[in-house]
């Protein structure tokens, strides 16, 4: 039977589309993003979307907890991770030898001390039992919120990495209970004060994130908090990486998308635009 001659050159149209699809799908760099639970989200999978606009496919990677994303890029399952800041990146590498780099800022997420049972410092019964990160990095940041809140003088050379143990007085005799991060959000109910990140607290339900007794001041800090793209050295220079962090930070829609998921702008800052006025 012989073909329609309109069904022919249909034929050839369509063959010859799925050959110049095929070939631009062949010519996108491929990148996996390794990423944590966070209000950012969205405008992470937004920033891929028009990523690969500009020729990049980015596969985001969740994880669940804040040690295998430098793992997993330490031994080359992802290209990138975006979950940690500089003092997390630094204890990582010192403990585990990864020599991962830090290549440009992101979000700078808050830290707050949240009560359910509470409004003010002054109200904190003798003995209250409190919550504080485990891990070494975040614990010395919520002591430091503590210290702020006048519950607790540290050692004057604590730092970023106060421990439990620097802890010189406790007037109220506070109980300091440990837990990982992304747990203290959950655990209003049952202490009196808790340090967390309103991006868990946004997540769990478990109060207004805007509703801490107080707040990290984090640009007296120098945005040392701030969430930084990590990957390996020789990726730091990465073509796809770059330009996937380029339409992160600068695409005015993924900055939309950032402000709808916080739904407060006393939450976070926009690290790296600080950053760039600062060196003006």
């Amino acid at each position: 039977m012989t073909i329609p001659f309109f069904l022919q050159r249909f034929g050839l149209f369509l063959a010859s589309s799925i050959l110049v699809l095929s070939a631009q799908a062949a010519d996108l760099q491929k990148i996996r993003l390794g990423v944590t639970e966070s209000p950012q989200s969205a405008a992470l999978e937004l920033a891929a979307k028009l990523a690969r606009e500009k020729g990049v496919d980015v596969e985001i990677v969740s994880f669940s907890d804040w040690n295998t994303p430098n793992l997993a890029l330490a031994h080359g399952d992802i290209d990138v991770n975006y979950f940690q800041h500089q003092p997390f990146l630094e204890n990582a590498n010192a403990q585990n030898g990864y020599g991962l780099v830090p290549i440009a800022y992101g979000v700078e997420n808050k830290v707050g001390l949240y009560s359910k049972r509470v409004k003010s410092f002054a109200e904190v019964p003798d003995g209250a039992t409190v919550a504080v990160a485990d891990d070494p990095v975040n614990q010395g940041r919520g002591l430091q919120l503590y210290a702020r809140a006048g519950l607790i003088q540290l050692k004057p050379d604590a730092g970023p990495k106060a421990s439990l143990q620097d802890i010189v007085a406790n007037p109220k005799h506070l109980k300091f209970i440990e837990l990982p991060g992304p747990q203290l959000a959950r655990v209003l109910d049952d202490v009196t004060l808790a340090q967390s990140y309103p991006s868990y607290i946004l997540s769990a339900g478990t109060a207004d994130p805007g509703s801490a007794l107080l707040f990290s001041d984090d640009e007296a800090n120098g945005h040392l908090y701030a969430l930084r793209f990590v990957t390996r050295p020789e990726k730091a220079n990465d073509p796809a990486i770059r330009t996937f962090i380029q339409v992160f930070q600068s695409d005015p829609r993924v900055r939309e998308a950032i402000a709808k998921a916080y739904g407060n702008p006393k939450l976070y800052s926009l690290a790296w635009l600080n950053r760039q006025e600062a060196a003006r």
